[in-house]
């Protein structure tokens, strides 16, 4: 494995980070852009790619991470402590452990991580690991198909994908009871976890062919960008019997998102190392303001979705003016609401909030200061 960092690798993740704090801060939920929006149900946006592609990520980073090769107690430390982090997000501020939801983003992130981490280092350096984790994958994704199409959930039908009514959020409501998002399903439950674990393994692959090619840029590319559009299609193609769905993580939707992503972090390579990594006084730098300013997001992906999170809870939990208000009530009202018609004035608060998040960030980035877990 090679430790090397890759900074379009960085790049990316901080474009997906960027993207995830703009999706989920509007100054205005009634007023949102529709690409901004997750889909109702089937189908997809621009925003259902934020979360898989962040896996993917996941999954390209574990082939050159250090953590991974340090043994098992590192990688179940790094896996115990992002879990951490999610159930300590989940409870702020009041954590009322009767009813305080037990999934989230960064549960499941632990999940995919420890999975994939604990495959990579099952295969070791072997010949056949890409067959390997490539039919794992593909077993996991066959398996759930089958399972939510053709096993009945008792006190309902087999098949029946509606929101609630299937298996995963049937073993969700007697596994977890009432700490889900919903009260009959939760977006991150755990069956769904399975198939998002071979999103990450996808990512996996990805990053051990840009090892195999790192002295040729242009095949690497090549390849990461047909493997994309091979996803992409096959994932449409399932699409008719098992549809795109972000929220059950089908297995169409892992196909496509795979291919995408695989997609987008072969254009970020082309755009970004090329020019990088620059060594410059006072650390190492990456060549181009708006690069850099990327990778202060994706080196500290953790730590701002942690931080976004608090944020949010604290704005919409502290209560300011005459009457009172929630705190982002009154900074949208007096700042961003007269100024623009609601859905642009609710997109320049997401906006104005994510760069208030980046100036923080890039100053712990100037620093070299990361949370590392």
């Amino acid at each position: 494995m090679s430790g090397r960092r890759l900074a379009s690798v960085d790049v990316f993740r901080g474009v997906t980070m960027a993207a995830m704090v703009i999706v989920n801060n509007p100054g205005d939920w009634a007023a949102v852009y529709a690409p901004l929006r997750h889909a109702e149900w089937h189908g997809w946006t621009p925003t259902d790619l934020v979360f898989p592609f962040f896996l993917f990520l996941v999954g390209v980073s574990i082939t050159h991470a250090r953590t991974t090769r340090a043994g098992w107690l590192a990688v179940g430390r790094r896996g115990l402590i992002i879990l951490g982090l999610g159930l300590l997000l989940s409870g702020f501020p009041y954590y009322r452990l009767e009813t305080m939801r037990l999934p989230g983003v960064l549960q499941r992130i632990a999940l995919c991580y420890v999975a994939a981490a604990t495959t990579v280092r099952l295969v070791g350096e072997s010949r056949r690991r890409v067959a390997a984790v490539a039919a794992l994958s593909a077993a996991v994704l066959a398996g759930y198909c089958a399972l939510l199409l053709l096993v009945p959930v008792p006190g309902g039908a087999a098949g029946d994908l509606g929101p609630g009514r299937d298996l995963g959020a049937w073993l969700d409501r007697r596994l977890l009871g009432g700490h889900l998002w919903r009260p009959d399903w939760d977006p991150e439950g755990l069956l769904s976890t399975a198939p998002a674990v071979a999103t990450t393994l996808s990512g996996v692959l990805a990053g051990w062919w840009m090892q195999a090619r790192a002295g040729e840029p242009a095949r690497l590319r090549l390849g990461l960008a047909v493997a994309g559009a091979v996803a992409i299609a096959a994932g449409y193609a399932w699409h008719p019997w098992f549809p795109i769905n972000k929220n059950l993580w089908t297995s169409s939707y892992v196909l496509f998102t795979a291919g995408a992503a695989a997609i987008g972090l072969a254009l970020c390579h082309g755009l970004v190392e090329p020019h990088a990594p620059i060594p410059q006084a006072g650390g190492r730098r990456y060549h181009g303001a708006i690069a850099e300013a990327f990778v202060a997001l994706g080196r500290n992906a953790i730590l701002l979705f942690v931080i976004s999170g608090v944020t949010a809870r604290v704005l919409g939990i502290v209560r300011f003016g005459e009457p009172a208000v929630p705190l982002k009530t009154w900074i949208y009202a007096g700042l961003f609401a007269p100024v623009a018609a609601p859905q642009v004035a609710s997109l320049l608060f997401a906006l104005a909030n994510l760069a208030a998040l980046w100036a923080l960030l890039w100053a712990l980035h100037r620093r070299g200061v990361y949370l590392t877990v």
